[in-house]
């Protein structure tokens, strides 16, 4: 089983914290089996997480035998961590452990020199100040959340969901990954003053929304020619109120969500059949093989093929 431990220093936002640990210990396997474990430490047992304290159960010596590590947001970036929990850190990251980083949490990474040379994003109110404090690092503000392979980061609160799923996504296949998504009530695709480096699978339905009879029609129907016009008679909305309401909602246009969703579809197509990548675009509603490959490539940043060697389960 996967190992994910959550490092719990003094002033950790409980938000961030929390994340992790809900989005893991409720990820099942197709089988219903646990997909991770989940440890919580800390330099000591004892943490101060401002309104409260609260007890982390294991020691820095978790982090030896964590798979992947979380670091998440600290309430004081000026605040120096712990020696010990960077140095913990350093080996891990020298005994192969993913470590991903939430919010602020990108200025306790940052600290242990890890991040040199990389790519990094943390919370865009903190971004000026990281770059100021490792100018080694290259700080993109604009992004809800950066992969360089063992070492992620992440924007604030809400991106540390999004990091959480691609993680889900990288270990296990977007089809675990949206059942993720599904308990974790994600919201619809985000566009705006953070956009995705690397956009995942589209988050379900939220209940209760008003836009969630079309966005489900359009799930059942995205494989159909659809145009902006049919949309809105469906809705029975005008197409600028439509895309209106897509907007305040969504963040995001119709014809982009159902672009999202139909490359969901053919993600889950890669990972549990064997069907050729032309007969897959037909079948999502792509009508050339060539619009389906680079729009793939687009949103998912690698081609079908290249996807399908990475996550495909045994064909049903």
């Amino acid at each position: 089983m996967h190992t994910v431990a959550v490092l719990a220093l003094d002033k950790v936002i409980p938000f961030d914290l929390s994340t992790p640990i809900e989005v893991f210990t409720r990820t099942r396997l197709p089988d219903g089996r646990l997909a991770y474990r989940v440890q919580v430490c800390g330099v000591t047992p004892t943490v101060d997480a401002g309104a409260f304290t609260l007890q982390a159960p294991w020691g820095l010596e978790a982090l030896a035998e964590a798979d992947t590590i979380i670091v998440p947001g600290c309430a004081d970036v000026d605040r120096t961590p712990p020696e010990e929990a960077l140095e913990a850190l350093r080996q891990a990251a020298t005994n192969g452990a993913r470590i991903a980083s939430i919010c602020s949490g990108a200025f306790t990474l940052a600290a242990t020199g890890l991040l040199d040379g990389h790519r990094a994003t943390t919370h865009w109110l903190g971004a000026v100040e990281l770059a100021k404090k490792h100018p080694e690092i290259d700080v993109d503000p604009d992004v809800l959340y950066v992969d360089n392979g063992q070492f992620l980061t992440s924007a604030g609160a809400a991106a540390g969901l999004d990091l959480c799923l691609h993680l889900i996504r990288r270990d296990y296949g977007s089809a675990v990954a949206a059942d993720a998504a599904r308990l974790s009530v994600m919201p619809l695709e985000r566009e705006g003053g953070q956009a995705q480096f690397i956009v995942h699978d589209q988050p379900p339905t939220p209940r209760g929304c008003v836009l969630e009879p079309i966005l489900r029609w359009l799930e059942d129907n995205s494989a159909k020619e659809l145009t902006l016009e049919d949309i809105a008679a469906q809705a029975g909305m005008s197409t600028r109120t439509l895309n209106r309401r897509f907007r305040e909602q969504t963040g995001t246009t119709p014809l982009q969500w159902l672009l999202r969703a139909r490359i969901r579809q053919a993600q889950y197509l890669l990972e549990a059949t064997n069907h050729p990548v032309d007969r897959i675009a037909g079948q999502v509603g792509f009508g050339s093989p060539t619009a389906f490959r680079d729009r793939f490539k687009r949103i998912v940043g690698t081609n079908p093929n290249t996807y399908r060697t990475a996550f495909q389960r045994t064909p049903d």
